[in-house]
């Protein structure tokens, strides 16, 4: 794997910290801000949407630039949503400020991804892919986290100009250390949408929101959940926080080796069988400190273990389109992050907190009935080649 890699992987960091930090300083929030945790949760239903929005969008907007130029932009924009968050004197501005740092995350995500695949050999996307999406994953076992425990002496201003500053350090390490990279030939707006057509597309994005809603709808609220289940806070949660990010960490990485040993198809029913068991026994199991960790730490593996699988599949599908379908992809996320946080807090309103995991758990038995549903011909690995404008982008940096 590229040493260059792991630069893509430092600017996910920022990127993921940016977008998960409310789950961190959601208390400060509510006490700073003077809104309840269900008002507080909805900025990341801001940031999620816009993003979902953006993604496709700019992705075809920007699909002519010079990758590297592409990258560091996107860091700036995002860094300079964080600076607005941590200056906003009210609610609504720092609404605006999530949009605007979304706006920069989503253009970068999909991006690095696309640029790491191309430094990998097809046998090895699915690890390439796992490595950038690890920039995720230790923003959820390091910035949430540190976010909590911040989140206190700081409040949460401080903790959005620490990510402000992380994010610009980011794009300056993009900029000097990626070599210039040549954007794809251009091809028209009706044939870099045409794959999102294909019903195995379709398919794979739908999974992808599934997942998300299921995870986010109780990680939104995964502070106050947790006082109510295992009656612990501050210091406690961030530790626990750490084993649900150690989880994820985890679960990236054997996603990643899997997915290019195994049948994606057979690998995701696996997974999704065992994540809804997790979650619907999670409020059970999470009555003391040691078994809050352990299902944490389970719910973050499985969780997170399901990325690199589905985008390799999508890689495959679609090569010469890979970069719209990994930003749609993106979407995918975010919309299903987006959506979870309206979904947690009408659960909360109706019913309460405890029922909101084992609800949540339903939501991965759709996608268990939608990959039982998958055809043989409509499941990953149908299409393996290699498109030469990725090949010709592969041969630039190698």
């Amino acid at each position: 794997m590229s040493a260059r890699t792991y630069l893509l992987t430092a600017g996910a960091f920022a990127v993921g910290t940016s977008g998960y930090i409310v789950s961190g300083v959601l208390p400060a929030v509510s006490r700073e801000l003077d809104v309840s945790h269900a008002v507080a949760g909805q900025l990341l239903t801001a940031f999620a949407i816009a993003y979902a929005v953006a993604s496709p969008l700019f992705a075809a907007l920007a699909g002519r630039w010079e990758r590297r130029r592409l990258l560091v932009v996107a860091l700036a924009v995002s860094a300079a949503g964080n600076l607005l968050a941590a200056l906003a004197p009210d609610y609504p501005l720092l609404v605006v400020a999530r949009v605007v740092s979304a706006l920069g995350a989503a253009v970068y995500t999909p991006g690095a991804v696309l640029v790491a695949t191309v430094l990998s050999p097809p046998d090895h996307r699915g690890r390439a892919v796992a490595l950038v999406f690890g920039g995720l994953t230790f923003s959820l076992v390091f910035g949430v986290p540190a976010g909590n425990l911040l989140g206190e002496p700081l409040g949460y201003r401080g903790v959005f100009g620490l990510i402000a500053a992380v994010t610009a350090l980011a794009a300056v390490a993009v900029r000097l250390g990626l070599p210039r990279v040549d954007a794809p030939p251009a091809v028209s707006l009706r044939e870099r949408f045409a794959p999102a057509a294909d019903r195995r597309v379709v398919s794979a994005l739908a999974l992808t929101v599934l997942t998300c809603l299921a995870v986010f709808s109780v990680f939104n609220y995964i502070a106050p959940l947790l006082g109510e289940t295992t009656h612990v806070e501050g210091v406690v949660i961030s530790v626990l926080l750490v084993a649900y990010g150690v989880g994820c960490a985890v679960g990236n990485w054997a996603g990643g080796r899997l997915s290019d040993r195994y049948d994606t198809r057979r690998l995701l029913l696996v997974v999704f069988s065992c994540f809804t068991v997790v979650m619907a026994t999670l409020p059970l199991v999470a009555t003391t400190v040691v078994g809050a960790a352990t299902a944490l730490f389970l719910w973050g593996a499985l969780a997170w273990s399901t990325n690199p699988p589905i985008q390799s599949w999508l890689i495959e599908l679609a090569p010469a389109n890979s970069g719209l379908l990994l930003s749609l992809n993106a979407s995918a996320i975010y919309l299903g992050i987006g959506l979870s946080g309206v979904v947690g807090g009408v659960v909360i309103s109706w019913v309460g907190l405890l029922p909101l995991a084992p609800i949540a758990s339903l939501l991965a038995v759709v996608a268990l009935v939608l990959l039982l549903f998958l055809r043989p011909g409509q499941g990953p690995k149908a299409l393996v080649v290699t498109s030469p404008p990725v090949e010709s982008l592969a041969k630039q940096w190698k």
